[in-house]
């Protein structure tokens, strides 16, 4: 099994419909719970992880050089989880069914990579 980081990307707009009213709040929370609680139970859930307030910023060098695999600068990351899967392809299907995807947001798998030593 490897480790892989769920990155939650969404736009402000539905995030603010997602969890703006308190009604909603508790519904987009209970989705939330039930999928982390499957995952947990599955043993694949490493970490929760945590959410991330907005706005943030991005630092880079003055000459950056961007490749990969990067969101729309309209979206940003609300947040993260680490979990174990099999492969990348087992890691997307435990992503597959990440609440955020029913608002039309997106989430990034990304490999942990081991460090030597």
């Amino acid at each position: 099994m490897s480790e892989y980081v769920l990155l939650y990307r969404n736009t402000p707009e539905a995030t603010e419909a997602a969890i703006g009213r308190p009604e909603n709040a508790r519904a987009s929370l209970a989705k939330w719970r039930a999928w982390m609680d499957e995952m947990a139970a599955n043993g694949q859930l490493k970490s929760a992880g945590l959410p991330l307030e907005q706005p943030g910023c991005v630092v880079r060098a003055k000459r950056a050089v961007t490749d990969g695999p990067y969101a729309e600068t309209k979206e940003v990351v609300g947040g993260f989880s680490v979990i174990e899967a099999r492969d990348l392809a087992h890691a997307a299907q435990i992503a597959s069914g990440c609440p955020i995807l029913q608002g039309g947001g997106s989430v990034e798998v990304r490999p942990v990579r081991t460090l030597p030593g």
